[in-house]
Formats: structure tokens, sequence, C-alpha cells
């Protein structure tokens, strides 16, 4: 049962995460787009990664759909 909870929450947290990144690049909401720039000068080094707003959504939904599995799967049980 552990297996099926964690393949249901890291599925919702995929899911999630790249609905939420795919509505952000069509409708260009940049909230929820995912922009990563990488430049290496020999003056020195840059790196810039994008919004993280989808995956700690993701990260909620995630959390969510596994307690509401966790409860359906015990009142079968029992």
């Amino acid at each position: 049962m552990k297996l099926k909870s964690f393949i249901v929450a890291l599925s919702a947290l995929v899911g999630t995460a790249g609905i939420l990144y795919l509505i952000g690049h069509i409708f260009e909401i940049s909230p929820f787009m995912f922009h990563y720039d990488f430049t290496s000068d020999s003056g020195g080094f840059n790196m810039a990664a994008g919004s993280f707003l989808p995956v700690l959504i993701g990260l909620l939904a995630s959390f969510v759909a596994e307690k509401y599995y966790l409860h359906k799967a015990k009142a079968k049980l029992g």
C-alpha cells in the first residue's frame, strides 16, 4: 500500500506541475513559466532559474491526493 500511495502522490505532483508549466507557457503567464539562463564568461559564472510556484502547488496537490487516497483505502478496508 505504501508503493501505491507513493505513486499517487508522485503522479499528482508531476501532473499538476506539468499542467501549470504548460498553461504558463501557452498563455505566457510569468509566475507559471520556467526560465533557465546560464552564462559562463571568462570573468565569472552566472546562473538563473525560473518560477517554482507550479512545483509548490504540485506539492500541495500531492499532499492532498495522498491523504485522500489513504482515507479512501482505509474506508474500503474497514
